[in-house]
């Protein structure tokens, strides 16, 4: 099977007071990019969802969202510094005894100085919140796979029906070429005959000329190579796996054959369908920029 790079999961997982939501999407990319946005108080998990999902992604710019709620958890606790509050005391009167003011001084008013009560964070149970979050990981991350999955089965259907109608240009090209020499040949001894009248025509010459007009218009070694990798392609295609970047490479080599059988063309039917080879190839070199 193959994978489109363009792909979105989702998974959530609720278990006793505890839920957790992992959203998983992705465009194409040349390498791996994972962006992750979570809370932070599982930011020391980063490393190990990583991981993860290496396991099911190798190429792509992929989008991770990921959510959790404890109803029941008490995030933050408060902490009385009673030091601290024994030192502003202390100076609140001494400035009453200095200035000669009331010390007016309540504890409502004293626990509002900085620092005298501060928050905590109270400690998570890390290996219970990875269980959840691993659980809704995977299942996002296979979720993702499947459309990726399905889109790439939709991908290789197409290419390989536009592969199929390439080597029907190709097979075109191949049956065309022995003819437009014998047309250029005949044509030749035409014009000749036009010019010489009744002269005597020299075959030889005529020969020679033929043979440097089919050297220069000769695409055979083009076409060869040309047939080759659109065959390794559909084969390619049909083994899947992780194989963009090397269909990338073929199709590079494919429309620099295209290119050369165009610019050798001499006919305007091959030019015509050189063309039309090219703007499949081009097609062909969109749609892999979306495999993985």
């Amino acid at each position: 099977m193959i994978k489109s790079m363009t792909g979105f999961g989702r998974a959530e997982i609720a278990e006793s007071t505890k839920k957790c939501t992992v959203e998983i999407k992705s465009v194409n990319h040349r390498y791996l990019d994972l962006a992750i946005k979570m809370p932070k108080k599982l930011n020391f998990f980063e490393s190990s969802i990583r991981n993860v999902l290496k396991e099911y992604i190798q190429r792509g710019k992929v989008d991770v969202f990921i959510t959790f709620e404890d109803v029941k958890e008490q995030n933050v606790s408060i902490k009385y510094n009673s030091e601290v509050a024994s030192e502003y005391l202390k100076y609140l009167k001494a400035m009453s005894e200095e200035f000669g003011l009331d010390n007016d001084i309540r504890v409502s008013t004293l626990s509002r100085y900085p620092e005298v009560f501060t928050m905590e964070d109270v400690d998570v149970d890390e290996e219970e919140l990875w269980l959840i979050l691993e659980k809704a990981l995977r299942e996002a991350a296979t979720n993702f796979v499947q459309t990726r999955v399905k889109e790439g089965e939709n991908l290789r259907e197409d290419m390989i029906s536009k592969l199929d109608g390439m080597l029907k240009h190709v097979d075109f090209i191949t049956e065309r070429s022995p003819i437009i020499i014998a047309e250029y040949k005949a044509r030749l001894k035409d014009k000749v005959k036009e010019l010489l009248e009744d002269s005597k025509i020299d075959e030889n010459r005529i020969l020679m000329e033929v043979t440097i007009f089919a050297d220069k218009s000769c695409v055979d070694e083009e076409l060869v190579r040309l047939r080759s990798h659109i065959e390794t392609t559909k084969e390619t295609l049909l083994q899947g796996g992780s194989i963009g970047r090397k269909l990338d490479f073929i199709a590079q080599e494919m429309n620099r054959e295209a290119n050369t059988t165009l610019s050798k063309s001499n006919d305007l039917e091959i030019s015509n369908v050189a063309i039309e080879l090219k703007t499949e190839i081009e097609k062909i070199r969109e749609q892999i920029q979306n495999i993985e």
